[in-house]
């Protein structure tokens, strides 16, 4: 048919031509639709084009989207929360530290004098001995009134079985824990109900089953008690082994003895945070130099390139602060001799540990100053979904495959056109032909029959 595209054939004439120039008639509509195809042709390469341009730029946004959330991953790791604590002695203590909370650097001396214990009780000998907790209880009552430190519950087991009682009473809420514990002797099982506080202190616990007590006690609990810096003279008591010695700052003691609580800078989200900042940064870098050259990918020579190697550059060659955090590069972020990005976590985490308040005043926020608010605003300049750069250039190439698309339907109808009045005139022109040429025949023959009749009469 003359023409790369297949929807035209499917919606064309087809010419039958009979006379001996058939061919050349047909040759003539071939000619004629391909030379009205160059455009389509044209307009199909520059479609092909604009995808690959879209999708190379598709690319690019996620290697800048990589370094957004690099940017956002500082942003988090550097706030005002972004402290660790530590413990000199894990075994007297450990230490938490909640980031949501206004929470400041410092050192505390703890003392515990007691770590504290809780208390508990067991089931009594003389009640029903218990070979299997799955079959049976230490009583036959339904219900059972469950006594702690002066507070009691209703306790309803589903059946009337040990494990079933020591489930019930652990969802009672009463602020004891159940177990089931086996006293007997190998070949003679006794299981009995164990019961403890969950706080610390002498607290009595007791299991009534509407006839008599079923508890004896085991041991009688005793409060933590422990000293801040020395403070007060009179150490504190707590009932809980989780106490807290500054906003945001949370304890667990362990045993008696003294630690060194520390909380100051967690340095590594920031530290992880900067390594994926030069990774990505490198990422976008080399796919940055992939579009330059004559053998450049599908953006090479698009003002896109150039703006953003423009902003790549103004994210890293930013300065500010004041002392010895004022640029990038004092934080570990360096050049290699390639022109890779390299991060030096040693160097960071000394700055980290040296300057906190340099350090803090260089990054700032995504919205209070500093390199984080910089680069923030840079980004989303590139990011933005409704007009950023990335959505502007994508939406410029999606308008001109749009319209390229919509030349292509209209070329490929008037083609169409074309070819159909063609084809009806070169028919008609056929028919015409062959009629002139069964004529010619005819009178051929005619001439030839008369001239022999003459010859021989």
């Amino acid at each position: 048919m003359g023409t790369t595209s297949s929807a035209l054939a499917a919606s064309t004439a087809t010419f039958n031509g009979t006379s001996e120039f058939a061919g050349d008639l047909q040759q003539a509509i071939n000619q004629a639709v391909t030379i009205a195809s160059i455009p389509l042709t044209q307009l199909e390469d520059n479609v092909s084009t604009l995808q690959g341009q879209q999708s190379e730029l598709s690319t690019l946004e996620n290697d800048f989207g990589a370094i957004q959330s690099a940017v956002q991953n500082l942003a988090s790791a550097s706030g005002s929360g972004a402290l660790s604590g530590s413990v000199s002695d894990s075994t007297v203590a450990t230490v938490s530290v909640d980031s949501s909370a206004a929470v400041t650097a410092g050192t505390y001396t703890l003392d515990v004098i007691s770590a504290g214990s809780p208390s508990s009780a067991i089931s009594i000998a003389g009640a029903d001995l218990v070979t299997d907790p799955g079959a049976s209880s230490i009583s036959t009552s339904g219900s059972f009134t469950l006594t702690v430190d002066g507070s009691t519950y209703t306790i309803t087991p589903a059946t009337n079985t040990l494990n079933a009682l020591a489930e019930a009473i652990d969802s009672a809420g009463a602020g004891v824990s159940a177990t089931v514990v086996n006293v007997g002797p190998p070949g003679s099982p006794d299981y009995r109900l164990a019961l403890q506080s969950t706080s610390l202190g002498d607290e009595n616990i007791q299991l009534n089953d509407g006839t008599e007590n079923l508890m004896s006690i085991l041991a009688e609990g005793t409060s933590a008690e422990y000293q801040v810096d020395g403070q007060p003279s009179t150490p504190l008591q707590s009932n809980s082994s989780t106490i807290t010695v500054a906003p945001g700052v949370t304890v667990n003691l362990l045993a008696a003895g003294q630690t060194t609580i520390t909380v100051a800078p967690d340095s590594s989200g920031a530290s992880s945070a900067l390594s994926s900042l030069a990774t990505a940064y490198n990422a976008a870098v080399t796919e940055l130099n992939n579009n330059h050259g004559t053998t450049g990918g599908a953006l090479t020579g698009q003002s896109i390139i150039m703006e953003l190697e423009q902003s790549l550059q103004s994210l890293v060659s930013y300065t500010g602060g004041s002392g010895n955090v004022q640029s990038l590069a004092d934080l570990g972020l360096t050049f290699s001799e390639s022109g890779q990005l390299t991060f030096d976590q040693a160097t960071f985490e000394s700055v980290s540990q040296s300057d906190p308040q340099d350090l803090q005043n260089f990054l700032g926020s995504s919205t209070g100053g500093g390199f984080l608010e910089s680069a923030t605003n840079l980004l989303s300049g590139l990011e933005n979904t409704n007009n950023g750069l990335f959505t502007v250039t994508n939406n410029s190439f999606q308008q001109q495959i749009t319209s390229d698309n919509q030349e292509i339907t209209d070329t490929e109808n008037r083609i169409t056109t074309m070819q159909n009045d063609l084809t009806a005139q070169m028919s008609q022109a056929d028919t015409l032909i062959a009629s002139l040429e069964s004529q010619v025949s005819y009178y051929n023959e005619l001439f030839t029959d008369t001239n022999n009749a003459i010859q021989n009469g």
